[in-house]
């Protein structure tokens, strides 16, 4: 007889869905890019852009935890173009955010994220690597290592949809009570504020190789 695979324990269960659960639903840049995108375009087009988020989440942390992370430990360098080419990206999609008021849905530009490039976004989320890491090195026991992280991903990705579906839901909301173009492009502003304000952790690091 083989010896059973130990699952995650309650002990570890509990704590691993509370960390996904704080995680997922504070600000961060999809959160902010989900709610201005719902206020733009409504709930019913973002929903690529959420289902994106949550299965190229999900998707990450099966292969960060599988061993993609020993790549970039063996080559740092492309770790670092991905982080800091990642910041360039995020500053671009803030001054997207910035200037959506000006952009009618009729419009040639006016499009939400696709699923593919909100799974892609994931890999240059400065905040979706916490997450990750926070995951695989906290919360997955060494023994049954594989299993554990297939449980952890289930459980992560269960957890996170419906977290991130509160910001598309709070723009939805805002969709429908902010009708003034001025009012909606102050919201949009906002929003990039808070995106280019959510990369202070790379510009520390950045100012620190620098000094």
């Amino acid at each position: 007889m083989t010896d059973s695979i130990p699952l995650l324990s309650a002990s570890l269960l509990g704590p691993l869905a509370l960390f996904s659960l704080v995680s997922s639903i504070t600000p961060g840049p999809n959160n902010i890019m989900l709610a201005s995108s719902g206020l733009n375009f409504g709930f019913r087009r973002t929903v690529p852009h959420m289902l994106g988020v949550n299965i190229g989440f999900s998707l990450m942390i099966l292969l960060v935890g599988a061993g993609l992370g020993a790549v970039f430990h063996s080559v740092p360098l492309l770790y670092t173009l991905l982080k800091y080419g990642g910041a360039a990206y995020l500053l671009y999609l803030a001054w997207k955010i910035a200037t959506a008021g000006e952009i009618r849905e009729g419009g040639r530009r006016a499009r939400p994220f696709t699923f593919l490039q909100a799974a892609a976004f994931q890999w240059i989320n400065p905040k979706a690597w916490v997450m990750v890491v926070g995951v695989a090195a906290t919360y997955i026991p060494e023994s049954g290592f594989f299993m554990n992280l297939l449980v952890a991903t289930l459980v992560c990705g269960i957890v996170n949809l419906p977290s991130i579906g509160v910001w598309v839901t709070f723009g939805t909301a805002l969709r429908r009570v902010l009708h003034r173009p001025g009012v909606v492009r102050a919201f949009n502003l906002t929003m990039a504020a808070l995106l280019v304000v959510s990369l202070y952790p790379i510009a520390l690091d950045l100012a620190e190789h620098l000094g």
